[in-house]
């Protein structure tokens, strides 16, 4: 009989082990994706903010 009762804590054990190795990768699943979404919203403003300088140089003015 102990021996069942042992079984059930055990259960209940890796159950709530499971979860909580779930939660954790699920937040670092969750911090890398915002702080990739971060890093390329940054660069999309970045390459924004070059590209109407590139596109003001007229190559037919350095003839």
């Amino acid at each position: 009989m102990s021996q069942a009762t042992s079984m059930r804590k055990r259960h209940r054990f890796d159950s709530r082990m499971t979860r909580i190795v779930l939660l954790i990768s699920f937040l670092f699943f969750f911090g890398r994706f915002v702080y990739s979404s971060i890093g390329a919203w940054y660069h999309h403003q970045e390459k924004n903010q070059l590209q109407p300088i590139s596109q003001t140089i007229d190559p037919t003015a350095q003839r």
